[in-house]
């Protein structure tokens, strides 16, 4: 399982960038491209008004969330 973190860096705190795994500042829409494609089985997309974002999939730990 690859760690996906949120950087924050978007006006409001949204995630524009995120690092996976040893990969850094990947842009949103390579990282909701790669879930899409089945990359990372443990996270989803949600859309919030017309954009899509990355969320783990549930699992009750806190510390495993995008954004910690």
């Amino acid at each position: 399982m690859t760690k996906i973190r949120g950087k924050q860096d978007g006006p409001g705190g949204r995630n524009e960038h995120y690092d996976i795994g040893r990969r850094k500042d990947v842009p949103r829409r390579t990282a909701v491209k790669e879930i899409k494609q089945g990359l990372h089985p443990d996270a989803h997309i949600v859309k919030v008004r017309g954009r899509e974002y990355v969320r783990d999939n549930p699992d009750g730990s806190k510390s495993d969330n995008v954004n910690r």
